[in-house]
């Protein structure tokens, strides 16, 4: 993460006047820079031609992949994965055009933090936020608009009684939904069975957070979303951008220096003398 980076965020922040714009789902897909300089300030890098239109960013371990591409012939736009590593299997999850990048910024930064202790789960902090839940596995919210479903993977979970042995995570918003009737659909999120569900969890936390988010009065947004004048500046967004920044980069830094630490303790602890 450069300084030129940072400015060139500022330069564009700088001149547009925020407009809180509700509900998260329908909030348009505002800045990715969101969720790739959270990610390089994480010290993940770019492996993708700086030519090309496409991103693509990796992980200092290797293992996660993080790829952007608005010339994709699919309705993913961006695309997260991890290799398998050693006992841990690997996971995919994709997600389209439209979804807003604070609201992705949750998976991503969930994935470089270090792990929160008893994490909920997806569909209690759904419920929690007011979403309304069924007995399939579902929520939707309230207005309508945006669905979570969760979903057997492989025909396993078919009987009643048993808990599917792994399940897939699907979410999708439509625009101006009817009675009975989805509008057009926005975006979607999809994620593989195998995707750790604390990671899921920081999703749709980000997605049912009643908080609005920051747009400019022309943004793409959906038609149901409405705006009303920020009481923040957009010298304050501006801040508030390089200030999780900063926080994320201190976050990674004392996550790697405690996991030294422990790879050193290991590496230089005497093993135990056995009596006779």
């Amino acid at each position: 993460m450069s300084a030129r980076q940072l400015a060139t965020f500022a330069s564009t922040h700088a001149w547009q006047i925020p407009f809180d714009t509700s509900p998260r789902h329908l909030a348009g897909p505002g800045d990715a820079r969101h969720v790739t300089h959270g990610l390089a300030a994480a010290g993940w890098t770019p492996t993708s031609d700086p030519l090309s239109a496409e991103i693509v960013l990796r992980s200092p371990d290797l293992r996660h992949t993080l790829q952007f591409n608005p010339q994709s012939a699919t309705s993913a736009w961006w695309r997260l994965r991890a290799e398998p590593a050693g006992s841990e299997p690997g996971w995919f999850a994709e997600f389209g055009e439209l979804v807003p990048a604070e609201v992705l910024a949750g998976i991503t930064d969930a994935l470089v933090a270090p792990a929160r202790a008893e994490p909920s789960r997806p569909l209690s902090v759904l419920e929690g936020a007011g979403w309304l839940i069924d007995g399939r596995g579902s929520a939707a919210s309230d207005p309508p608009g945006c669905t979570v479903e969760r979903r057997p993977e492989s025909g396993r979970g078919t009987v009643p009684w048993r808990e599917p042995e792994r399940v897939s995570w699907h979410i999708e918003v439509h625009d101006q939904p009817e009675v009975f009737v989805n509008g057009p659909r926005l975006w979607h999120a999809w994620f593989d069975g195998h995707t750790p569900e604390h990671l899921v969890t920081a999703f749709v936390a980000a997605l049912a957070d009643p908080a609005p988010l920051q747009r400019g009065m022309f943004d793409r947004t959906g038609h149901g979303a409405t705006q009303e004048r920020s009481a923040l500046t957009p010298q304050q967004v501006v801040d508030a951008h390089a200030n999780r920044l900063a926080t994320t980069r201190a976050q990674t830094r004392a996550a790697r220096r405690r996991q030294s630490a422990a790879l050193a303790a290991r590496s230089t602890a005497a093993p135990a003398v056995r009596s006779r």
